[in-house]
């Protein structure tokens, strides 16, 4: 590693030593709904049991009612998938959107490290370009931080409906799924869907303020990052305006609407925040929901 790389891996280090200190302490796998236990085995309903636990088809062949146990997993399987496509080569002031994601990946891969669990992560653009299986141990930690710290973005959209359905084939046990993209990509619904059934899913929605903001200086020329295709525009009109705001605000329903039916939730993270603060503010929000 050269020595800037050496430097933002040691920043990120005691970033995420201290938030877990402060705040996540004994692990932060007890904020995820549903985790850090698997299935032991079936036993026969007693008054008082939650009926949550109840295994319907099993007890419908043995024609009794049987509950599932669970034990606790020593270990949990953490998961990120990276989003490599150009249309995170956009920021402004304190970072671009690339910057986020990576710093905010490696911040996960060093904490669920240092939980004892194994981490994985899976890199995306116009296809899957990288995949790094889950795996224990401070070398492979080090090597996902610095691929996430030093990865290329590539044009030509985000295949995130084949990055979702990889995960499900690679993730064999339940664990946890961040998601860290702009989600500027089609036809994934149906593939996060079935992902968010075995797995905790959080999508992480990078953001920058000024992708919805234009200062008005005049007419501009525009270059999708994604497909190439150029477009003039002035900032100033009154047209531009009204169509910038239609297509916010329905890319933002659509989202919306994707991760609620998906049951999946949103964690909305811009350029300009404190990263490790807004994880930590909705690690509580989850905590205090159980």
């Amino acid at each position: 590693m050269n020595d800037e790389l050496l430097k933002r891996v040691r920043r990120i280090e005691i970033t995420t030593r201290k938030v877990m200190n402060d705040f996540m302490s004994g692990g932060y796998k007890s904020h995820f709904k549903g985790q850090g236990v698997q299935f032991s085995e079936h036993r026969t309903y007693t008054a008082g049991d939650d009926i949550r636990h109840m295994d319907w088809k099993v007890s419908a062949r043995s024609k009794e009612p049987l509950i599932k146990q669970y034990e606790e997993e020593r270990e949990l399987n953490v998961f990120i998938i990276a989003d490599l496509s150009s249309s995170l080569e956009f920021g402004s002031k304190k970072m671009l959107k690339k910057d986020l994601v990576a710093e905010l990946g490696a911040m996960i891969a060093y904490a669920a490290s240092n939980s004892g669990d194994k981490v994985g992560v899976l890199f995306v653009a116009n296809k899957v370009k990288k995949i790094i299986r889950l795996k224990k141990g401070k070398n492979h930690v080090l090597r996902i931080i610095r691929d996430l710290l030093t990865f290329e973005t590539e044009s030509g959209g985000t295949a995130l409906k084949t990055a979702l359905e990889e995960t499900s084939h690679l993730m064999k046990n339940s664990g946890i799924v961040f998601i860290l993209s702009d989600f500027k990509a089609e036809g994934y619904q149906t593939a996060l869907r079935q992902l968010a059934k075995k797995h905790d899913v959080v999508a992480v929605k990078i953001e920058d303020p000024h992708e919805t903001t234009f200062q008005n200086l005049g007419k501009l020329t525009l270059v999708d990052p994604e497909t190439g295709v150029e477009s003039e525009i002035d900032p100033g009109s009154y047209s531009f305006k009204k169509a910038q705001k239609e297509a916010v605000d329905s890319f933002e329903l659509k989202t919306k609407q994707i991760f609620n039916y998906s049951g999946v939730e949103i964690l909305p993270m811009s350029t300009r925040e404190d990263y490790a603060e807004s994880l930590v503010r909705f690690l509580k929000r989850r905590k205090q929901k159980k």
